[in-house]
């Protein structure tokens, strides 16, 4: 079974939130910077196997504009530059849905790597 297609895709830019509705009454909202470091691009997500490279310093990253791709997708044009891979309704929704999860994910690897979702140059002690 496919994923249902949003009625409604909706940028909030301050809150830096893409807005899924649907017809069900579902009713999701992304930050961009999940979309962005789970972006379906092989620049993000390797050329198979274990070649997935973290994304880095996107806490503040936004969306410059957005288009549909035929019945299926949404390109998505971060305001980094990244513009490749199209997201899928089936792969919105699975991130809509799982949200929580996937940003676990995200900040457990960060942890590791010992990396930061804050850009290059910008790193805050804490008191």
């Amino acid at each position: 079974m496919s994923a249902p297609v949003p009625s409604k895709v909706h940028y909030h830019k301050s809150a830096r939130e893409l807005e899924l509705g649907y017809a069900s009454g579902e009713n999701y909202r992304l930050p961009v910077e999940l979309l962005r470091v789970y972006s379906p691009s092989a620049e993000v997500r390797g050329h198979g196997g274990d070649t997935a490279v973290l994304q880095v310093g996107k806490k503040h990253v936004g969306l410059q504009n957005i288009t549909q791709a035929g019945h299926y997708a949404l390109k998505l044009y971060f305001d980094d530059g990244h513009s490749s891979g199209l997201f899928s309704w089936d792969y919105l929704y699975e991130l809509a849905t799982h949200q929580q999860a996937y940003w676990d994910n995200y900040i457990q690897r960060l942890e590791e790597a010992g990396a930061s979702r804050e850009p290059s140059g910008i790193h805050f002690k804490q008191l």
